[in-house]
């Protein structure tokens, strides 16, 4: 049995029309090189509008049920076979939520994932924009295997990885957006986000599949050059598949799942946790919990 997966790159405008005829392209190529999964970088539909703090932005939030973006790729990802976590600006009645909709091979919605942390610093105020996500992490069994989806600030905490891990996850993905600092536009923080996401792939034995935007895109604030760096890892951290800083890119990789299956029954990692000791991970400030 053999899980492949496509990280798409790429670089998005202000119209959402033609970010969805680029992504839709990029899908089918994806496709004819046998993508099963396909990983969109996160709030593809337009530029980073977290960028700036605008109440005007609150108006490109849709409802999931009425956002026409979900009904394209529901379309495509049954016309070709193939699941996609489609990231959209989620609007429920009077919260707002980052939000991934988890569309399967049929075009039927699995579910919905809630980005759980929401970053809030120069150039990503997203804390004004999105409610911490209160699904709780998730793993859905699709067709072509049991894919856990994080967002973005999400790839950054192993807690999070080891959770869908635990809930029989065999590939973790991570729509993102993540570039330079305004605060400090020398700081490259590339190969940080990148080693600690090969952590979670050998930490939990399976693989990462991040999809970053490029592109320089100038808000009213500050700007921000989107490094690209889009990676596959596989499941013992190495990176197999990664794109260019400043390119479109389809990255796609193939890994047996049955192997990767009797790898982690046997390598002990699971069978030797101790959470009966890992109380404190639960408090914030680290003391043992009750």
């Amino acid at each position: 049995m053999t899980l492949t997966v496509a990280a798409i790159q790429m670089k998005m405008t202000d119209v959402i029309a033609d970010n969805i005829f680029v992504a839709d392209a990029l899908v089918r190529q994806a496709a004819r090189r046998g993508a099963q999964v396909v990983v969109i970088p996160e709030l593809f539909e337009g530029l980073y509008f977290c960028k700036d703090r605008s109440p005007d932005n609150f108006s490109r939030a849709r409802e999931i049920t009425a956002n026409p973006t979900v009904e394209h790729f529901r379309k495509l990802a049954s016309e070709l076979r193939v699941a996609l976590p489609v990231s959209v600006f989620e609007r429920q009645n009077n919260s707002y939520f980052n939000t991934v909709v988890m569309v399967d091979a049929t075009g039927d919605v699995l579910g919905i994932y809630r980005k759980s942390h929401i970053p809030d610093g120069p150039g990503y105020s997203e804390k004004f924009y999105f409610s911490p996500g209160d699904t709780g992490f998730q793993v859905w069994n699709t067709v072509h295997g049991r894919v856990g989806v994080g967002i973005c600030w999400d790839q950054w905490f192993p807690e999070a990885a080891r959770t869908m891990a635990l809930q029989g996850a065999e590939v973790l993905v991570y729509p993102t957006a993540i570039g330079t600092e305004p605060q400090n536009p020398a700081w490259d923080s590339s190969g940080h986000w990148q080693r600690v996401m090969q952590g979670h792939a050998a930490a939990n034995l399976m693989p990462i599949v991040a999809a970053n935007r490029y592109g320089h895109e100038v808000g009213e604030s500050c700007d921000i050059t989107f490094y690209g760096s889009s990676f596959i890892a596989d499941n013992t951290g190495q990176i197999v598949a990664v794109a260019g800083r400043d390119e479109e890119a389809v990255l796609v990789a193939s890994f047996d799942r049955q192997e990767m299956q009797s790898l982690r029954a046997s390598w002990g990692l699971f069978r030797d946790r101790r959470p009966d000791l890992y109380g404190n991970v639960t408090s914030l400030d680290g003391t043992t919990t009750a």
